[in-house]
């Protein structure tokens, strides 16, 4: 879906994954918005310093001009000629306003002074929606882990079997997990709500520094020294937290499209009445948000190298930055939001099946505490190897010849544990009697 009054090249992610909230965040009627609004103030903050005239500005505020479609598509005419987009805002914004008073507008400013500051306004307000849309996720996730606290599930490594853990507490951990992203972001908001008005080369040659005070903290952002642009390190954290974002995603998407395979069913995405999952086999259920959002991951993880880039500029700058961060930024922003709120949706209808959990668990003959076993030989006497090795023996007879493990263990003469003991080793309370701990861990968590 192409910016309104922006040449069709002018890339934004397609409208499958946009959000009308984003998608006004970074629509040329909100910048050209807020450059207007730069402009503005600080013609107001020169009035104020009894550099212009008071009515002068008062007229330019009162003659400014409504940003709309009509005025973008002015602009954007206007830039045909001029080939530079503030250019062609400025002298469409004079006109409008009048002269002499429009004459002010842009005054002892440069470019990058109103286009980054106007970015930082811009990305400020996509932090707070991404911020928003990973306290549901959070929600979401403390919810699910609290119902499921003590369901019994089997952990896996390397994709095998290991020990019963609770699905309770892998929610937990997800949850935990999208709370420091959430801390990340919040990070990011801080570092990129920052605003300069220093001219040329930053060196306030033709400015006062006090514009660039007024004017930002009108825009509640907070003045930083800079170069003609404001560093890009700040705006590669930015891409990093939405990265970082993805990247949990796609964990837990990973996680959920393995617990759906046909030889695991434990858990399985929502399914509304009329989806198919596809158009030849009308049996199938497949993952498809999961796996929609481990490749969304893998977009963003790409910008934050584009993100990267960018960092190096020459000199005082030049504008090597500004193509990649038309299209990254913005999408990047609309990728990591579509997300979230799609992985709270799939959290918040994820159906759980805990027979399935316990059958999986049964179904491993007892191995699963062969960990457990093991210990217990060491504390009767056995060095570690032996016991280790008759453990090991024990477990592939169990499994090859379809036995319990704890059948064969008592029937194993080196193995002098008693009946009684076993069947306490061979608890899953027992195992899972401290599991709790990771959701108690929720608790500071809101």
């Amino acid at each position: 879906m192409p910016r309104l009054g922006a040449p069709q090249l002018d890339a934004i992610v397609i409208e499958r994954y946009s959000s009308p909230e984003i998608t006004e965040i970074f629509s040329d009627i909100s910048r050209f918005s807020t450059w207007l609004e730069i402009e503005l103030l600080s013609v107001e903050a020169w009035a104020r310093l009894g550099f212009i005239p008071q009515g002068e500005a008062e007229f330019c505020r009162g003659h400014a001009p409504v940003v709309d479609g009509d005025f973008v598509a002015e602009v954007t005419e206007r830039e045909r000629v001029t080939d530079h987009d503030v250019a062609a805002f400025v002298d469409v914004t004079q006109t409008k306003i009048g002269f002499p008073q429009g004459s002010w507008i842009h005054y002892g400013l440069t470019s990058s002074d109103v286009v980054d500051t106007a970015l930082s306004c811009a990305l400020t307000r996509a932090c707070d929606q991404v911020i928003s849309a990973l306290d549901g996720l959070v929600g979401a996730l403390k919810s699910r882990a609290l119902e499921h606290a003590s369901t019994p599930m089997m952990g896996r490594t390397h994709g095998m079997a290991a020990e019963p853990t609770t699905f309770g507490a892998k929610l937990a951990l997800w949850c935990l997990q999208v709370d420091r992203d959430r801390t990340r972001m919040k990070r990011a908001r801080e570092v990129i709500s920052v605003g300069k008005l220093s001219g040329a080369v930053g060196t306030y040659s033709n400015i006062d520094p006090k514009v660039e005070q007024e004017v930002c903290s009108a825009l509640g952002l907070t003045p930083v020294p800079a170069t003609q642009v404001i560093a890009r390190d700040r705006h590669g954290e930015y891409l990093y937290a939405l990265a970082s974002i993805g990247s949990s995603i796609e964990s837990f998407a990973t996680e959920i499209r393995h617990l759906q395979r046909s030889e695991v069913g434990e858990v399985f995405e929502p399914f509304k009445t009329g989806q198919k999952g596809s158009s030849a086999m009308p049996h199938k259920r497949n993952p498809i948000l999961s796996e929609r959002l481990c490749g969304i991951a893998r977009i963003l993880r790409g910008f934050l190298g584009a993100g990267l880039e960018n960092v190096a500029l020459w000199h005082e700058r030049d504008i090597s930055h500004s193509s990649v961060e038309r299209v990254v930024l913005p999408d990047a922003t609309q990728l990591a939001y579509y997300a979230t709120r799609k992985m709270t949706n799939l959290i918040d209808g994820l159906e759980v099946n805990p027979d399935q959990m316990m059958f999986n668990i049964q179904r491993t003959r007892g191995v699963s505490f062969s960990q457990s076993v093991l210990l217990e030989l060491i504390r009767g006497g056995l060095d570690r190897d032996s016991a280790y090795r008759i453990v090991q023996r024990d477990t592939r007879v169990a499994l090859d010849e379809g036995k319990d493990l704890k059948e064969v263990l008592t029937q194993d003469r080196e193995v002098t544990v008693p009946s009684a003991r076993l069947e306490e080793i061979f608890s899953i309370d027992r195992l899972l009697k401290n599991a709790g701990l990771t959701i108690d861990a929720l608790g500071s968590i809101s």
